[in-house]
């Protein structure tokens, strides 16, 4: 299909409008997603033109160019970052009754501005080589905080905002008191200072560094799939992946979102581009190739996350929550002495 010819128009203020384009701000670094920008435009002539960075960085870039911004959607991972760009006003409330029936309140912020788009879990990883099945065996994140945890525990830094959301759920559902409490005994815990992303958790469970990784769920999926090398590949292959909290409120969720920006030039076009993500077809081609767990339900996840179980309890907290705590939760890591 030829490239439809794009037809600019100028209003009285100098903002410009592309009526056959959607412009896409966002800090995926899915090579993965190319091609689904790729399909929406054979689909439906809308061009998707993409600005790809660091979500602090985009988010500057919003402000400073107000409201002469081209960009419709912002895209990124994590519901605290999706938080913070609403807390700047730059959102609009999304309208389309297609996308609201499919994604669940709780996994959309304040005012339907912003969705998930796909799902993450914060999940526990360990060694059977060296963990007991039976201590192992409904295990909740407050348990590590128990004395026979005691240097065991790796996990990455308070600085990283996949920890800041999951200490955010759990002050949502214990109380900021306990669940501060829980993070001290948590540092106290833990084998080594925390370093490192998520795979190197991992890495170090796989290697006998520690017994327990906390890390999201998505990255076992990609160290299985072998591209991120042999020895990835080798180390995923020695640990097991337990979901946390099944006899109570479930697994801590996380997404990867989405939100169309209140200076959008084709909020039109940005409603049919969200609607396409969460397409039965486009979510199993999403899910195959981030490792994450999609939006609709009768999508199954790909195979490398599936092999770890499907039908698990999910913590229903919303997610707006993750922003709304996040001062909280960053303040009590910070006292609770995690680094």
């Amino acid at each position: 299909m030829k490239k439809l010819q794009l037809l600019l128009i100028f209003s009285l203020f100098g903002h410009v409008v592309m009526t056959n384009e959607v412009n896409v701000y966002t800090s995926r670094h899915y090579d993965s997603d190319d091609a689904l920008y790729e399909e929406f435009t054979k689909e439906t002539g809308i061009a998707v033109n993409i600005v790809s960075g660091k979500g602090s960085a985009l988010l500057q870039r919003l402000k400073a160019e107000g409201v002469n911004s081209p960009a419709d959607i912002f895209f990124t991972v994590d519901a605290g970052n999706l938080w913070k760009v609403q807390r700047e006003d730059l959102f609009q409330s999304i309208k389309s009754e297609q996308i609201l029936k499919v994604v669940p309140e709780n996994l959309r912020g304040p005012d339907n501005e912003w969705i998930a788009i796909a799902k993450r879990a914060r999940v526990i990883f360990y060694n059977p080589d060296n963990v007991n099945e039976k201590m192992i065996k409904g295990i909740s994140y407050e348990d590590l905080a128990n004395p026979e945890w005691k240097n065991k525990i790796v996990i990455r830094s308070s600085s990283n905002m996949y920890n800041q959301s999951l200490v955010a759920s759990l002050i949502a559902s214990l109380g900021e008191v306990n669940t501060e409490i829980w993070a001290k005994k948590l540092v106290n815990n833990l084998a080594r200072k925390p370093q490192g992303n998520d795979r190197s958790q991992i890495i170090a469970v796989a290697n006998g560094e520690a017994d327990i990784a906390i890390a999201n769920s998505y990255y076992i999926g990609i160290m299985l799939s072998g591209s991120a090398g042999e020895d990835q590949l080798t180390a995923a292959n020695k640990v097991r992946m337990i979901f946390p909290n099944q006899e109570n409120r479930g697994t801590h969720i996380n997404i990867s979102g989405a939100g169309i920006l209140k200076n959008s030039p084709n909020p039109k076009n940005a409603n049919l581009f969200l609607e396409f993500l969460l397409s039965k077809r486009v979510q199993k081609y999403m899910v195959d190739k981030s490792y994450e767990y999609p939006i609709l339900d009768g999508v199954l996840p790909s195979k490398e996350i599936a092999s770890f179980g499907i039908n698990f309890k999910e913590d229903q907290t919303s997610v707006q929550k993750y922003g709304e705590l996040n001062p909280d939760a960053v303040r009590l890591m910070d006292r609770s002495g995690w680094k």
